[in-house]
């Protein structure tokens, strides 16, 4: 009896607990306020509520969100859409218990520094303010009884978008945010979400070949974020900040397959999709797509990372982008395309990883034996145009799965297993690469330039193993010259944290010796889990120069690609490529790291 009065005293008190409300996904279609005669009116309230960022009945956390006053809460929070020349006016309700909420971004643009207004709780702020320059902006608050340097509260931030007048609006909005909370000293539960949603749950883009596609992306994270664009390139069109943005002139633009963004940062970007098929758009970052980045990975989590199902092999930061054919759209025809075979290797254990596996290409009649291993993987070296069948062939006791990065090619061979392709009712979908099995990617060629293969399975386990490396992409008629074309290619050696970068492993204590007075080009690949790594040419203590050349494949502007400091700064996914003159004899050195973390690295350069 006792025990029966217990459990109805409690569902009695339950009952009188007030339900927080649900929080609403935002897609950014819909503006906030009332716009009248110029003056945007708009009543904001920060509230407690219940987030589900995955399934509906899923897992769920109470965060700190936004709402419009008389309207449902929203991550992230309401959209603030208004042509130049309006004047905003602005209030905030806190309706938090216990806490004082500060807030940011409700200033003219551009703005010369953060600004900060107090909320305590239960009162209301009001500001009014002039708009200001158009471009993609960002507005957040902050909790002040939460100690941000070890918890992730990110959901209360939304965008602010400035139009020119008349400009169309029809293009879509993109807000990430992060909550995350330690659970003990190992374990970060946490969820990373695109419009409030984390994948597979995040919302599907469609879109047909032809169309004219325009993204504002927006990181609304304490992370930083390369976002990355599977099988085509995309335009650059503006890089800014929550405080301004730098809106490139018609023709300016630069192109590109993986964009880093910074803390706050946000960016325009336009592209057009020319084959149909299943694509991504995802942060390149591998902590941030795998399976553990789910708000409560599953047991199974561990090996998640194996499965066809890339709603369990993927989490996180990811849009899925579903791309029509179109009327009268045609495959093109590929003849006599150029057979290479790649086979994945698995040799001794070496240096900290705790596996060895890596990509040998086969060279001559003999395929190489099981145990070879090359880390970096063996150089692919093609040409422009020319069409290219590359069969894969898994030597591993496990699957795998094989993404062509910045490659423009067909969905079914992009290499997200059980992804690309086509869905629908004649669904064909890329396979897992099984262990003992080989699949076929066919590689279209359309453009010159450096770019990466890497695994797309198990990614943390694998890429850190050393399934990645390089593809050099010649124009027609052009050969290879390794006395001048020298590629470097950065990965971490195992999984540990702070990770041990490496550079061209099997090949990192040779010194390189190079002309003087010759033009030689450097071409950059970034391919480890994480961390950006800046490349430098120094002679003692000086930095160098040299002339950018392209970025992921693509040539730069030109009005970039000038001779300057022989320094640049290389997001995870992105590659880089610049023309270094030696001025003269002596000993230079290549120097390649990241600071932030204590890890560099020094590859001696003799020039002659």
């Amino acid at each position: 009896m006792p025990r029966l009065i217990a459990v109805a005293l409690a569902a009695t008190l339950l009952a009188l607990v007030p339900s927080l409300p649900t929080v609403q996904p935002n897609d950014n279609r819909i503006p906030a306020g009332r716009l009248r005669n110029g003056v945007l009116t708009l009543r904001l309230v920060v509230a407690m509520a219940r987030w589900y960022p995955e399934a509906k009945d899923g897992p769920f956390t109470d965060v700190a969100a936004f709402s419009e006053e008389g309207h449902a809460p929203q991550v992230p929070g309401p959209l603030i859409r208004v042509p130049t020349g309006t004047t905003i006016e602005v209030s905030v309700r806190n309706a938090l218990a216990d806490s004082t909420i500060y807030w940011h971004g409700f200033t003219t643009k551009p703005a010369a520094a953060n600004d900060s207004v107090a909320v305590p709780p239960g009162e209301t702020r009001t500001i009014r303010f002039a708009a200001g320059q158009a471009g993609t902006y960002l507005y957040y608050a902050t909790v002040g009884t939460i100690n941000y340097d070890i918890r992730e509260r990110e959901q209360l931030t939304g965008a602010l978008v400035i139009d020119e007048v008349g400009a169309r609006t029809d293009d879509r909005i993109f807000v990430m945010d992060i909550w995350g909370e330690p659970k003990d000293s190992v374990t970060y539960p946490n969820a990373l979400a695109i419009n409030g949603r984390t994948w597979p749950y995040t919302e599907r883009i469609l879109a047909t070949v032809g169309d004219s596609v325009r993204w504002r992306v927006i990181n609304g994270t304490t992370r930083n974020h390369p976002m990355h664009l599977h099988g085509f390139y995309f335009r650059v069109d503006a890089h800014g900040t929550f405080l301004r943005d730098s809106v490139y002139a018609s023709g300016q633009g630069r192109l590109a397959v993986t964009e880093d963004l910074s803390i706050g940062e946000t960016m325009q970007m336009a592209w057009q999709p020319n084959r149909p098929g299943n694509w991504l758009f995802h942060c390149h970052i591998t902590f941030h797509v795998v399976p553990d980045a789910r708000l409560e990975p599953s047991p199974a989590s561990a090996h998640a990372g194996h499965a066809l199902d890339p709603r369990t092999h993927m989490a996180g930061l990811v849009l899925g982008i579903q791309v029509k054919p179109g009327r009268g759209w045609v495959e093109p025809a590929r003849t006599a395309p150029r057979q290479l075979h790649l086979f994945v290797n698995e040799g001794p254990a070496r240096h900290h990883a705790p596996r060895a596996l890596g990509f040998v290409l086969q060279r001559g009649a003999t395929p190489p034996a099981p145990d070879s291993v090359e880390i970096p993987g063996s150089v692919l070296v093609l040409t422009q145009d020319e069409p290219t069948d590359i069969t894969v062939v898994n030597r591993l006791a496990e699957g795998t799965a094989i993404h062509w990065h910045g490659i423009e090619l067909e969905s079914f061979s992009d290499g997200v297993a059980g992804w690309s392709g086509r869905s629908g009712r004649d669904a064909h979908l890329a396979p897992v690469i099984a262990a003992r099995d080989s699949f076929t990617a066919r590689l279209t060629l359309p453009r010159s330039g450096t770019f990466m293969y890497h695994t797309h399975l198990d990614d943390l386990e694998q890429l850190t193993s050393g399934l990645y490396g390089a593809i050099v992409v010649l124009e027609r008629g052009r050969r290879f010259d390794p006395s001048t074309d020298h590629v470097f290619v950065v990965g971490w050696d195992g999984p540990a944290d702070p990770p041990r970068l490496v550079v061209n492993v099997d090949s990192a204590s040779t010194p390189l010796e190079l002309a003087a007075g010759v033009p030689h080009r450097f071409r950059f690949v970034n391919i480890g889990p994480a961390q950006r790594v800046i490349f430098a040419v120094r002679r003692d203590s000086t930095i160098l120069t040299w002339r950018p050349l392209a970025k992921d494949g693509a040539d730069l502007p030109a009005q970039t690609a000038v001779v300057g400091p022989a320094r640049h700064r290389v997001a995870v996914g992105e590659t880089f490529d610049a023309e270094f003159t030696p001025p003269g004899p002596g000993e230079y050195f290549l120097t390649m790291g990241a600071p932030a973390k204590q890890m560099g690295y020094k590859l001696r350069l003799i020039v002659r």
